[in-house]
């Protein structure tokens, strides 16, 4: 299948996944998440498939969500149906990601709060699973940039390494997962992945809900009115 903003390569087992939006900082589109849910599905029938490396183009990863797109300005502001249907940024990207490698420049953000927001799209647990709750309290609510060095000493990085060689040191990862015998590490991930998440609908079950009050209130109308004329100065 082709895709517009996805780029899909596979070499055997291992498959690459880039996010290709390089003009605006790999930004998630709702075609781009609906892409990345397809692309994901697709994989579920594959069992030829072990490794996925998901990257993004031009060095850079993600910027968030891209709050110009129409169809995502319809899902913070449209009518009650087109609010309920949620999206998520870069960070709730990778931190559904087995494993994360950062280049020594790279920063994760979460600013939901500024936009009137609640952080949803189901990562609170998962983030309270990699930096205990009060660093979660602290990534969420303060919504300040938290560097690569930050990240691997918190726990939401497991390597970090000179910027331009993430892939090369993804790719060696992935090649030694691909040289252990396929079964048991399927069924250790699976098992680890099922004790760990074994609680998180139960703290997830109102994410939706809560999404769709938050587009409803003058913090939210405030926020986004103020990152978009933040954008819009800066693109003048």
């Amino acid at each position: 299948m082709k895709y517009i903003e996805l780029i899909v390569e596979r070499e055997g087992p291992l498959v690459t996944v880039t996010l290709n939006g390089p003009k605006s900082l790999n930004t998630l589109s709702v075609r781009m998440l609906r892409e990345l849910r397809e692309v994901a599905l697709s994989f579920q029938d594959d069992p030829g498939i072990r490794v996925v490396i998901l990257t993004g183009a031009s060095g850079v990863f993600s910027a968030g969500l891209d709050l110009k797109d129409p169809e995502v300005r319809k899902m913070v502001g449209g009518t009650m149906d087109e609010r309920r249907e949620q999206v998520g940024g870069g960070v709730s990207l990778i931190i559904s990601c087995d494993f994360r490698i950062m280049g020594q420049s790279a920063f994760m953000r979460i600013p939901e709060i500024e936009l009137g927001l609640n952080y949803s799209w189901g990562s609170i647990p998962r983030l309270l699973h990699l930096i205990g709750p009060a660093k979660t309290k602290q990534m969420i609510l303060l919504g300040e940039q938290v560097p690569a060095k930050k990240c691997l000493t918190w726990g939401l990085a497991e390597e970090v390494v000179s910027d331009g060689s993430t892939m090369e040191t993804a790719i060696a990862l992935g090649e030694k997962i691909l040289k252990k015998p396929p079964i048991p590490v399927c069924m250790t991930k699976q098992a680890i992945t099922t004790i760990t998440a074994a609680l998180d609908r139960a703290g997830i079950y109102m994410d939706a809900d809560q999404f769709l009050l938050t587009t409803y209130s003058e913090d939210n109308e405030k926020g986004l009115a103020a990152f978009l004329n933040k954008k819009l100065n800066n693109s003048s």
